[in-house]
């Protein structure tokens, strides 16, 4: 007797659509998760929704505020820099342990590519910034490791954060040669060189961050009180 596939628990979804939202920059550091909003939204008990977010509070994507609620968590500088490091090793082991490029998956990394350079041309940042993060996810699955593909989609998660915070100024022609070059590495079977390539990479985006910038305290009662954008704080660049 075969084993029914296993279908995604509601509160799984809440789970995925939360980092999704992250992933493509519409969810910002320090935005409020109603436990009642969310209920309403995915039509499913709160206690539903408290198990999504307290899953995604073990992976530092949210966190509960006393008194407050939930929110998208806003990464420290210190934790910035962890994250980064946390990153490096994990992308650059990844690397090493890359199979060799079957002529699918070069094809989808070359059609990601070319996706990228479509979004650059059309300028369209929305859609280059999800393809941006989705590079990184895109190369977890062709190891088919799904314990370092949850990884690394958290730690991707948690750099879009740190970006959004604290200014990125990596320019994405920089961010999409660091891309290119990878895949030539890979595509010539040499790990070694793109697991250096990974590491260089993630220098160079780190780089673009200020991170003396502290998080401005007063965000959401400026979006509130500030409607024309009079008061607002310096603008954040993106990737």
């Amino acid at each position: 007797m075969q084993d029914r596939p296993s279908l995604p628990s509601p509160s799984a979804a809440i789970d995925a659509a939360i980092l999704r939202s992250i992933l493509a920059r519409r969810l910002r550091p320090g935005a409020r998760l109603g436990e009642g909003e969310l209920a309403s939204l995915f039509n499913v008990s709160r206690t539903l929704v408290r198990e999504a977010l307290m899953r995604l509070a073990s992976r530092h994507i949210v966190e509960v505020r006393s008194r407050r609620g939930w929110f998208v968590v806003e990464p420290s500088s210190t934790e910035a820099k962890r994250v980064f490091e946390a990153r490096r090793a994990v992308e650059a082991g990844m690397m090493r342990i890359m199979p060799a490029l079957e002529p699918e998956h070069l094809a989808l990394l070359q059609t990601h590519l070319s996706d990228e350079r479509a979004a650059m041309a059309a300028g369209d940042h929305p859609r280059l910034v999800c393809l941006m993060g989705d590079f990184h996810i895109r190369l977890g699955d062709i190891v088919a490791n799904p314990v370092l593909s949850e990884i690394l989609r958290d730690l991707t998660a948690r750099t879009i954060l740190i970006s959004m915070l604290y200014q990125s100024t990596t320019h994405a022609e920089e961010s999409h040669l660091g891309h290119c070059r990878i895949v030539e590495a890979l595509a010539r079977g040499d790990r070694l060189a793109a697991s250096d390539l990974a590491i260089r990479h993630l220098d160079e985006v780190e780089a673009g961050l200020d991170l003396d910038i502290a998080a401005d305290p007063l965000a959401d009662l400026r979006r509130s009180l500030d409607p024309t954008g009079a008061l607002a704080s310096p603008a954040f660049s993106t990737l």
